[in-house]
């Protein structure tokens, strides 16, 4: 009687595993989705700002940066779509104000920019 018990718990236990490792391994292969690369054309800004920039005296460049430094995102306004930008700081402040081609990852409204260059 004993000796069942114990073997009732132990395929208890090896079950209990089993299931958290697949359970497991669902999570890891979700996590690893490959996302597809996007290409965006627009104007690096900021989140504060969008399209309308209200720093009196301050070019597009120069009020992008100050809200960046103030704790606002880039963003990438694409027509009157504002897109939260990540990626290399001192790139994007590079070309703060100025019309880019961004290629990166999109996931919701933010992108994840691999490259950005001047657009032609």
């Amino acid at each position: 009687m004993r000796t069942r018990i114990q073997i009732s718990l132990a395929a208890l236990v090896m079950l209990l595993t089993l299931s958290l490792n697949v359970a497991q391994a669902q999570k890891n292969a979700k996590a690893h989705i490959t996302k597809k690369t996007t290409t965006l054309t627009g104007e690096v800004s900021d989140t504060m700002c969008g399209n309308k920039h209200v720093m009196k005296g301050k070019s597009t460049a120069a009020c992008t940066r100050e809200c960046v430094k103030g704790g606002s995102d880039y963003a990438l306004m694409v027509g009157k779509k504002m897109y939260t930008l990540k990626g290399n700081a001192a790139e994007l402040n590079n070309y703060a104000g100025q019309r880019v081609t961004a290629k990166g990852s999109l996931n919701g409204s933010t992108l994840t920019a691999e490259s950005i260059t001047p657009a032609k």
